[in-house]
């Protein structure tokens, strides 16, 4: 009998705020993955040192990390009833 009082009823996996909160770790994952884009030369035999900034060694994969770390939450987290 508990089984049955368990179970979602509208037919999601997720309630309203699990799916926002899905939705801001997928944001933060593409938004981290946008500042690692660029700092590439157009000509293969020269060096680019853009390529080693703050923005794309230390910043954007921390960005990542915290978008999967929610991620993380949304899907571990119990619904309130």
């Amino acid at each position: 009998m508990s089984n049955e009082k368990n179970k979602n009823t509208n037919g999601f996996i997720f309630d309203k705020t699990g799916y926002a909160i899905l939705l801001f770790g997928l944001g933060l994952i593409l938004l981290g993955f946008l500042l690692m884009i660029g700092g590439g030369s157009d000509n293969p035999n020269e060096f680019n040192p853009e390529i080693f900034n703050f923005q794309r060694i230390t910043l954007a994969p921390s960005i990542v990390m915290i978008g999967f770390a929610i991620e993380a939450y949304a899907i571990l987290r119990k619904p309130k009833s």
